[in-house]
């Protein structure tokens, strides 16, 4: 997948000049271009996107690890979390793990680290259900404390999620599902915990998503102070 979708946008028919300088911008209609080149779009200005490294097991107890980077947090109180499986792209179906979580309820997210990275993209292998992800990316799975998943070892971060609801927003390719998941248990490895309740960014050293092959580290980081509240409580 090209890293830099702009490549795309001459096939696009409005183009608007903006001020003196020369500089055009674009008005699109995502009804009037691929869903190929709409994805490309939003993953290309929508980032670094965190990357939700999910397991799960199906019916059976086989079980399936694979990376998204549709994911995020949604919540607190409860404590919840969501990711999207889209349509799979190799044959128009629905992801293993979509179906997994439907089936059984339950997922772990796992928190990718520098380290990690590879293994990471080996599980993102489109594979039939009877694939150990876990063997092909050479990682551990190791039992969970509240879920049946299992959850990745080497990971410093965990989240065990009891499915609370599942969004069907499309069904053809380019389609997907929002996940919503409420976190019954999070195990944070000692390394990269401060203080009871905060993570250490340098030992944690996660890793976010791009466009195309692209990922990021989180090395320049730079601190705003939030404006006072005008509403009084």
């Amino acid at each position: 997948m090209d890293a830099f979708p702009h490549k795309f946008l001459p096939v696009l028919s409005i183009v608007i000049p903006l001020g003196p300088l020369g500089i055009k911008s674009m008005e699109i209609n995502p009804n009037e271009i691929s869903h190929q080149s709409v994805y490309k779009l939003l993953t290309g200005a929508i980032l670094p996107r965190p990357i939700g490294w999910v397991s799960t097991v199906d019916a059976d107890g086989r079980p399936n690890l694979a990376p998204f980077s549709f994911f995020n947090a949604v919540c607190s109180n409860p404590p919840t979390v969501v990711f999207c499986p889209m349509i799979r792209g190799v044959d128009g179906k629905t992801k293993d793990t979509l179906n997994n979580v439907r089936a059984t309820n339950e997922f772990v997210v796992n928190i990718v680290s520098e380290d990690l990275a590879e293994a990471m993209n080996l599980s993102s292998v489109e594979a039939p259900p009877d694939v150990n992800e876990f063997e092909f990316a050479r990682v551990t799975a190791e039992p969970s404390a509240t879920v049946r998943p299992p959850r990745v070892k080497e990971s410093r971060v965990h989240f065990e999620c009891r499915v609370r609801q599942i969004v069907e927003i499309g069904s053809e390719p380019g389609g997907g599902c929002l996940v919503i998941g409420e976190v019954l248990h999070i195990h944070v490895d000692d390394t990269v915990l401060t203080g009871g309740d905060k993570i250490l960014l340098a030992a944690l050293k996660p890793i976010g998503r791009l466009a195309g092959g692209g990922y990021v580290r989180v090395t320049d980081v730079f601190e705003l102070e939030r404006p006072k509240p005008m509403l009084k409580g």
